[in-house]
């Protein structure tokens, strides 16, 4: 298959409708056809069903639509990559380095004054991210190092470096009665009348679901517990980041969190490199 006949094929699939996604591609409606009639004869399968009034997608269809998107973002962050190691071959490029917003402050702080320090270093982009955005960012190429946080984070396929472990803490309002507790379970939080766990944005994931408000980023998410209107379990650095407003309370059997620092495994950077050593010697 070649890749102009997958974002065909992906168009037509995402519109079902061939003028709409003609004219999302910017070509006729006749060529487009004819090539989704010729990527049908090369596979031997039937992709769409059509009719006068409707194209929908077969079992076939609805397979190569999902690998079919694999394969473009694999395509896309291959493209990223190559360009960004053309320019640093040169010397033109720092290292993008994406982290959770709101997420260990205080070790990416001091990652990044150490490494300044380095003889060799080279200019880290901070890339700043929503929740559970910094693997995704990884893979597709717009970032050359993250910091990612297990379980919350999957970490399959790329190399990593434990950086720390640590346990989880519930935040509250100030002033809640748990906060004058040691310290809770999970069981107790689970169901505390008036302030939900949040649900996180995304599929899947480590993060355990509640049925309070949906958040976006942590500064959202803060704000929501100050108001009274949710809670949360998070790692026991976000102390850090609390002010009068809110309070936190260990939870004795949450899961401990690790913070990896994790690129891509075929990256041959001598910045990410650089930048990963200093981040183990911490």
């Amino acid at each position: 298959m070649e890749t102009r006949e997958l974002r065909y094929f992906v168009a037509v699939a995402e519109e079902l409708h061939f003028g709409r996604a003609a004219q999302r591609l910017g070509i006729a409606q006749p060529p487009l056809s004819r090539a989704i009639r010729q990527l049908e004869r090369r596979l031997g399968a039937a992709l769409l069903e059509r009719t006068s009034r409707a194209v929908t997608l077969t079992d076939a269809g609805v397979v190569l639509l999902e690998e079919g998107r694999a394969a473009l973002d694999a395509v896309e962050a291959a493209e990223r990559r190559v360009r960004r190691a053309a320019l640093a071959a040169t010397g033109q490029a720092g290292v993008v380095l994406v982290a959770k917003a709101g997420a260990a402050g205080e070790l990416l702080a001091r990652l990044l004054d150490a490494y300044a320090a380095e003889p060799d270093a080279v200019t880290v982009d901070v890339l700043l991210c929503g929740i559970g955005e910094q693997e995704r960012l990884l893979r597709d190429g717009r970032a050359d190092v993250a910091l990612l946080h297990r379980p919350f984070d999957t970490t399959a396929g790329l190399d990593t470096e434990e950086l720390r472990t640590e346990g989880q803490v519930v935040i509250l309002p100030a002033g809640h009665p748990l906060t004058r507790r040691t310290h809770v379970r999970m069981a107790e939080v689970a169901d505390l009348p008036g302030l939900p766990l949040p649900r996180w944005p995304g599929p899947g994931g480590a993060y355990p679901d509640g049925p309070g408000p949906q958040v976006r980023d942590h500064a959202q998410l803060l704000q929501l517990i100050a108001l009274g209107r949710a809670c949360a379990i998070l790692p026991e650095s976000s102390r850090a980041h609390l002010g009068d407003a809110l309070a936190a309370v260990p939870v004795l059997d949450a899961p401990a969190v690790t913070t990896v620092i994790a690129w891509p495994p075929h990256s041959r950077s001598r910045a990410v490199a650089g930048l990963v050593r200093t981040a183990t010697c911490l």
